[in-house]
């Protein structure tokens, strides 16, 4: 039985760390489809943040990587987890789509 991986909104410009952004203060996420899922240490999520490009179309910045809780004595305490960026970083959905077709 294969498990999808969800897709989180996010917001890029809520970053602890170059590689990690902040996810939920609470022990369960909803997903852009709105399935509630439990969040867990290692657990592979996607994320997403809606963004358009110059000429006003849109174009999502994206990315993957592991739930970690947040760091401890940052200004984000009060956010419980957070999310672990891996080496593809944040691109935009285009430059996937573009590389994928």
């Amino acid at each position: 039985m294969s498990m999808s991986v969800p897709v989180f909104e996010v917001d890029f410009n809520e970053m602890v760390e170059p590689d990690l952004v902040l996810l939920s203060a609470f022990d369960t996420k909803k997903d852009v489809a709105g399935t509630v899922f439990n969040l867990a240490e290692g657990m592979r999520v996607k994320l997403r943040m809606f963004d358009y490009d110059s000429s006003g179309t849109r174009d999502d910045l994206v990315a993957t990587g592991n739930v970690e809780k947040t760091p401890k004595g940052s200004w984000a305490d009060h956010v419980k987890w957070s999310c672990r960026i891996d080496r593809a970083g944040i691109r935009v959905e285009s430059e996937i789509s573009s590389s994928t077709s």
